[in-house]
């Protein structure tokens, strides 16, 4: 029997806190992973439209042993600017890698596309990310909002309104595996044009409805539904997607098995979102292992680590979009009103 950690966050996993910050006339936002101590990552990309900053010094054969914070955030491209505000404020609190006496602040980011959701993209020469991210560390905290918040509050998926989501799961070991996912894919996240979630199997209680799966399946599971591709809910006819993601554990890990957690939770994208990994999708997930339990795991016991890791995000890409909120000017209805 799998149980949550007492939030059901990512903040579950000891020596992490997550800060939200967006601009409700924007219609997007930003969320931030801040590690107490540098925590071991690694990162898997599997969509074909990404976009990253800082993800190559994160394979195991490259230096750098740990990081400091991780950014998930919307805007696109304009996003990347993110991780530069998180680093002006870590540098401030004086973390970062010493390197000849200077403090560099190792920052990972990536960046989903919310750019054509119906907020005012009209913000004048910069955009405004740098400054939300500088917004998200100061307001990081162990307790954060889900759904309509930070990376997930311009988030769209096929037909229904996207957010930011996540979960976490204790082990019988003692181990805790966290999850954090900004939710925009092309692809559906419900079987067909229903209220029962893919991710229904994984769920924990009812975190995002227990429902579990329709019976009989509908006559429309086995469609495509993407999300400029189903018109019965309007919106605009071309746009962009991507899952960015976070999976995260107080075991001890090394880089290449971070690298190995980051590959496992993509099995949660898969049973959470139909189709997932497309070309139009620039899916990521991050991976940190803040060690902070002192658990090394057997050869056995780490694959019950990746196996939760899939589900565990699974289960936060279904509660991002339960979770998400109306708002003026919305394209996509939220997944309550059906």
């Amino acid at each position: 029997m799998f149980r949550t950690g007492p939030r059901n966050l990512i903040t579950d996993v000891a020596g992490l806190s997550v800060g939200n910050a967006a601009d409700a006339r924007l219609k997007s936002g930003l969320t931030v992973v801040l590690c107490d101590e540098p925590a071991v990552a690694g990162v898997q990309v599997l969509g074909g439209a990404p976009g990253t900053r800082e993800t190559d010094l994160l394979e195991p054969q490259n230096s750098i042993a740990a990081i400091h914070a991780v950014v998930l955030s919307g805007g696109s491209a304009f996003g990347l600017d993110a991780a530069s505000g998180v680093q002006a404020a870590l540098r401030e609190k004086n973390i970062g890698v010493e390197v000849g006496g200077f403090r560099v602040p190792i920052v990972p980011a990536a960046i989903l596309f919310d750019l054509r959701n119906g907020g005012d993209k009209d913000w004048g020469r910069y955009p405004p990310y740098r400054e939300l991210g500088y917004e998200a560390v100061q307001a990081a905290t162990a307790d954060f909002a889900i759904g309509t918040a930070g990376a997930g509050t311009g988030a769209l998926t096929s037909g229904l309104k996207g957010g930011l989501g996540s979960a976490s799961t204790v082990l019988d070991s003692g181990v805790t595996v966290g999850a954090l996912a900004a939710v925009n894919p092309t692809g559906s996240v419900t079987v067909g044009h229903g209220r029962h979630f893919w991710a229904a199997p994984f769920e924990i209680g009812d975190e995002f409805g227990g429902l579990g799966y329709p019976a009989p399946f509908p006559e429309d599971a086995r469609k495509i539904l993407l999300k400029y591709r189903d018109r019965r809910v309007g919106g605009p006819e071309e746009g962009g997607n991507t899952t960015i993601a976070v999976i995260a554990t107080d075991a001890v890990l090394t880089k290449a098995a971070a690298k190995r957690l980051a590959i496992s939770a993509h099995d949660g994208f898969a049973r959470a979102i139909w189709p997932t990994h497309t070309p139009a999708d620039g899916d990521l997930v991050f991976a940190l292992a803040t060690g902070r339990s002192g658990i090394e795991l057997s050869a056995d016991a780490a694959i019950d680590l990746f196996a939760v890791a899939g589900a565990t995000m699974a289960r936060a890409i279904g509660r991002g979009v339960y979770a998400a909120t109306s708002a003026e000017g919305d394209l996509f209805p939220v997944w309550s009103s059906r």
